[in-house]
C-alpha cells in the first residue's frame, strides 16, 4: 500500500541514461518531505557465463563513480523497450567474445531502490563458443576466468561489490549446488 503522497516533481537533471527528481511529498507520518529519486532510462542486464568446466568469466573495469577497480560478471543496460534477453546476448559478445548456446533467466532485481527505479535482469549463459569481443570505445575491460567456487569466494571475501555481479554468481551457484 502506498501511504506517501506527491505534492510536486521537479526534474533537476536528464542525460540520455538518467533522470534525477526532486519530489516534495507529505510522508506516511503525514509531514512534508523531500525525495530523490534517480529514473534509469535502460534496463540493467547481467550475465553469468558458465563453460563446460564450470568456470566463471569476470569483467574488471575501472568505475568511474566509486573510483575504484571492479570486477563483475558481463553487464550492460538495455533499451526500455528492448527484450532484456537480446540485451543479454548483445552484452555477453560484445565484453566477451563469447556466444552462449543456452539462456536462463535467472531472476529480477531492483538495484538500489531506495533511491532509484533501475530495474535489473540476470541470465545465465551456458554452451559457451568464443569470438572476438567487440568492447564500447569507453571501455577498457579485462577478462578472467575462474572456477565458480572461486567467483563464490570472491563475493564472500568482499571482492566482487557489484550488486547485479553478487546475486548472479549467487544464485548460479545455488542451481549448481556449490
Amino acid at each position: 500500500m502506498n501511504n506517501w503522497k506527491t505534492n510536486h516533481i521537479d526534474r533537476v537533471y536528464d542525460n540520455p541514461w538518467i533522470q534525477v527528481e526532486h519530489r516534495e511529498v507529505i510522508t506516511p507520518a503525514d509531514k512534508p518531505g523531500v525525495y530523490g529519486v534517480v529514473k534509469f532510462k535502460n534496463k540493467a542486464i547481467g550475465i553469468v557465463p558458465v563453460d563446460d568446466e564450470g568456470f566463471v568469466y569476470l569483467i574488471g573495469q575501472y568505475r568511474y563513480p566509486l573510483h575504484e577497480y571492479s570486477w563483475e560478471i558481463p553487464e550492460g543496460g538495455g533499451p526500455l523497450g528492448e527484450d532484456p534477453l537480446a540485451t543479454a546476448k548483445r552484452e555477453l559478445k560484445e565484453e566477451t567474445g563469447l556466444v552462449a548456446e543456452k539462456w536462463m533467466h535467472l531472476g529480477r532485481i531492483h538495484t538500489s531502490n531506495s533511491v532509484t527505479d533501475e530495474e535489473g535482469f540476470i541470465y545465465l549463459a551456458t554452451g559457451l563458443q568464443s569470438g572476438e569481443a567487440e568492447p564500447e570505445e569507453t571501455e577498457e575491460l579485462q577478462l578472467k576466468r575462474v572456477p565458480l567456487t572461486e567467483a563464490v569466494e570472491m563475493v564472500m571475501r568482499g571482492e566482487i561489490t557489484d550488486s547485479i555481479s553478487m546475486c548472479g554468481i549467487l544464485m548460479v551457484a545455488r542451481i549448481m549446488h556449490i
